[in-house]
This record gives structure tokens, sequence and C-alpha cells, in this order.
């Protein structure tokens, strides 16, 4: 048995490497917080020297109801992290060059190890964020603790805490499914995989690049008819050919029923922070179209759901022929959105 690591292990390595050094400089876990009065939601990040995001409003409500307040320097583990951090980085990369299987080994049990300590830490951090509260605090509910999840969603009174990796968390992750893979490798069957992979890569590689980077683009969120609600009169959205959508810089979607719905939202919340905006194709049964090159209708006898009474079409020659049929006349998103619109209230909607 060969004491040596291969070279496409040493690669490997060298990859776990790279990835640990750019989690130096990433968020590497994020805590959000939702609650109806922050539309946009707050965000706790945790890097690996700092806490950042909305910390000084997350402060100030932890005030009242007791909790303590966060400061990057009360926290030993930002002057330590970073070290640890830059030592698996260092040894990863030892190991690729000397090309040792048992220090392999011990690099990847140490790193196992580390990130074991770490879970465990931050675990009991939040524990005792959570349960350490000041009896003076101006919001005491008996019994209630504020403890966030480790990772996963919970309720704390009308916030809703979801915890999940950040960027870096996902970088630490695929660091070490490359350790192991360099270990995998140095078993026989392992080899052969790898030379089997090395050859058949390409298209899967592309496959899933392009799978990451749509993930993330900018096209619609589709709307669950009876299932998802609009965001501004409550009401759950059951007609696929008004439903409207918003998304903000953030990438946070807020659904509507009803054109007149998200330009009232629009109205009261302002688009400051908007990035997109997306309405129904009245043609089609709930397909998302831009709305700001959308062509709407407007009529009394189209009976939207919340009384906009207006059909878009992501197609002028349609709107128009659809016009034509009421004896009305077509507009653009510039007319619509700057104009005067009503909107029933809850007696007078046609869910």
């Amino acid at each position: 048995m060969s004491l040596k690591i291969s070279k496409p292990s040493s690669l490997l390595l060298v990859l776990a490497s790279v990835c640990l050094a750019i989690s130096l400089y990433v968020p590497i876990w994020q805590i959000d917080l939702d609650a109806p009065q922050y539309p946009e939601g707050l965000k706790l990040e945790i890097w690996a020297h700092k806490i950042a995001g909305d910390v000084e409003i997350i402060n100030g409500l932890n005030h009242y109801i007791g909790m303590k307040t966060l400061h990057s320097e009360d926290f030993p583990e930002f002057t330590i992290l970073p070290y640890l951090i830059g030592t698996f980085v260092l040894a990863f990369l030892l190991v690729a060059i000397i090309r040792s299987k048992k220090a392999l080994i011990a690099a990847l049990a140490a790193f196992v190890l580390f990130g074991i300590v770490a879970m465990v830490d931050f675990w009991y951090w939040e524990y005792d964020y959570g349960h350490t509260l000041d009896p003076n605090a101006a919001i005491k509910v008996p019994g209630m603790t504020y403890q966030p999840p480790l990772i996963g969603f919970k309720q704390l009174l009308n916030f809703g805490a979801f915890s999940v990796p950040a960027t870096g968390g996902w970088l630490f992750i695929a660091a070490g499914l490359l350790v192991v893979a360099a270990l995998l490798n140095e078993t026989t069957f392992g080899k052969r995989r790898f030379r089997y992979a090395a050859k058949t890569a390409g298209l899967p590689a592309m496959l899933l690049a392009a799978a990451i980077f749509s993930c993330g683009g900018d096209g619609p969120q589709a709307i669950k008819l009876n299932v998802d609600g609009c965001n501004f009169c409550r009401m759950t959205i059951s007609d696929g050919k008004f439903g409207a959508e918003i998304a903000t810089k953030k990438g946070r979607v807020y659904t509507f029923d009803d054109l007149s719905c998200m330009l009232a939202y629009l109205q009261e919340n302002g688009a400051d922070n908007i990035s997109n905006y997306y309405i129904c194709d009245f043609p089609e049964d709930n397909r998302l179209t831009d709305a700001t090159t959308a062509w709407y209708v407007t009529h009394q006898n189209i009976k939207s759901p919340m009384g906009g009474n207006t059909a878009a079409f992501s197609s002028r020659q349609a709107a128009e022929a659809f016009a034509a049929e009421y004896g009305a006349t077509v507009a653009d998103w510039k007319h619509v959105s700057a104009g005067k619109h009503h909107h029933q209230n809850d007696h007078g909607h046609h869910h």
C-alpha cells in the first residue's frame, strides 16, 4: 500500500485550501429575522472576525426584551478563528505538497474535530444569548426564551428566525467534502472512479455551473394559487389571470392578487428597494411577465379580484384586440403605475 497520495488527491487538497481562504472574506453564517414591521427583514451575519448586518437595529430590539447586545469585541472567537482557518489553509497545502497519506488522514480528522467544536461553541453562544435575560427588561414574557435555531427556522415572538450557512459556511462544507474525496480517492475503488469521472466531468460540470447561476437569476417566482397570500389585502391568491409580484433588491418576493393591491402596496411602502415588477399575463393561466413592459386594459366588466379591473398582456397586439372588445384603450406601465387606482376593501373582493 502506497503511503504517498496521488496528484489528483493533491489537487483536491489545493482546492480545499482555496475554499477556506475565500471563507475569510465572506460571511460564514447568517440568521435572517422576519417580522411584519420589517418588510425587508433583518440579517445578522457572522464572519470569521466580526458580527455584521443589521446589528444596531437588532441590539435596539434586544434591549427591550432583556437580551444582551452584540459587539464583535466581546467574542474571543473572532480573534482566534481567522488564525485557525489560516492554519488549515496551510495544512492542506502542506499535505498536498508532501503527499503523505498519514498527514491527509490527520488533517481530515483535525478538520472534522474543528467543525464539531465550532458548532458546539455556536450552539452554546446561542443558548446563552437566548436564555440570559435582564430581569428589569421593559418587555417580559414569563417562561419565554429567545435562543435562535442552530440551523433551520424558529418562531421567536413575532419574529421568524432562519439560521443557515452563508457563503463561507458552504465553502467550509465544500472544503471538507474535497478532503474526504481526496482520501476516498486513495482507495482502489476511488482511483477507478476518479479516472472515470475525469473523462466524463466536462458536461456535468457545465450543467452544475448552469444550475448554480440559474438559481440566482432575476426571473419571477411562480405564484402558488390557493396557497400564497396577497401581501397587501391578505387574501389568498386564487385567480391566475390577475396576480402580481415584486422582488426587492435583497431578493425578497411579495405577491399580490390584483394589480391594484400591488400599486397600493407600493404607494404605502415606496419603491426604492424594488428591483423587479411582475404581472400575470391575462391570456395565460398564472404566467408572470415583466410588468414594466406589459400592456394594460382597464374596464369595469373585467372584474379582477380586488376591483382593479385591469388585465395585463405581454403582447401589445393582444392587448389592443382585447381592448377593442370593450371599447377601452391600452395603457403602458408608466401610465398605470402613476395613475389613481380604486382598491376595494375586504367586503368588496371577488374571491
